[in-house]
């Protein structure tokens, strides 16, 4: 469990370049095209989570200390290691997998997909304002793999499923709450400043290393001052 644990975004890389040759050569003749989607927009979250934890990664550091604010023990608070695993890994392929088995409960597939979706304003806009960039990990993947498949499961299931188009308004709120169980909740039951399960040095420093440092002493010296200043 522990090697899975460190390396379960590589052991995700593996299995997207497994699905790429299973659906390359065998997969998209033999399913039905609304499957296909589904397993596209798994596949497209694979990627996303190996570009946020492993190339260029950094992603746990830039969230912790820039997307969440802490400054004291960002290697390890709100996200750990191991919410981090259970998040991405045991919840999110569930979400991900089960709609595959269902493909004509469109809702269902649209709270996978659409989950996807969600994560362009978090990385496009909040996430590069707080880090004073125009990337960060997972910004690629989800502009051009997540959202793209995410648009043609709309058209196709408007095109070709029109009887059940209307299905897709319940995948907002359905994805909605995809996310707040996949992460959110996770996130608040399991955080803890003294947790057991910090992220390796490898894992918290990957996209523009010295910026993020730069960024991260700033926001200690920006604390301190305002500690300071409440102190007089």
């Amino acid at each position: 469990m522990k090697f899975w644990r460190r390396n379960w975004y590589y052991i995700g890389g593996i299995l997207f370049v497994g699905l790429a040759f299973v659906m390359g050569l065998w997969g998209t003749d033999h399913m039905s095209r609304i499957r296909v989607i589904l397993i596209f927009s798994w596949m497209g979250m694979l990627i996303h989570q190996v570009e946020e934890y492993a190339f260029p990664g950094g992603f746990p550091l830039i969230s912790n200390m820039a997307g969440l604010g802490e400054t004291e023990h960002p290697e390890r608070y709100p996200l750990n290691a191991r919410q981090s695993f259970l998040s991405n890994v045991i919840f999110c392929y569930l979400s991900y997998i089960i709609p595959m088995f269902f493909p004509n409960m469109v809702w269902m597939g649209a709270s996978q997909v659409f989950a996807g979706v969600w994560q362009l304003p978090g990385h496009g806009i909040a996430m590069n304002v707080r880090l004073k960039s125009k990337y960060n990990p997972g910004l690629a993947s989800t502009a051009f793999l997540q959202t793209p498949v995410a648009i043609y499961y709309i058209w196709y299931v408007c095109t070709y499923m029109p009887d059940k188009a209307t299905q897709l308004w319940w995948g907002i709120p359905g994805s909605i709450l995809n996310l707040v169980l996949t992460f959110i909740v996770p996130i608040l039951v399991m955080k803890d400043k003294n947790s057991p399960y910090p992220f390796e040095e490898q894992e918290l420093y990957g996209y523009r290393k010295e910026h993020v440092r730069e960024l991260w002493d700033e926001r200690i010296a920006a604390k301190a001052a305002k500690n300071a200043q409440e102190g007089e």
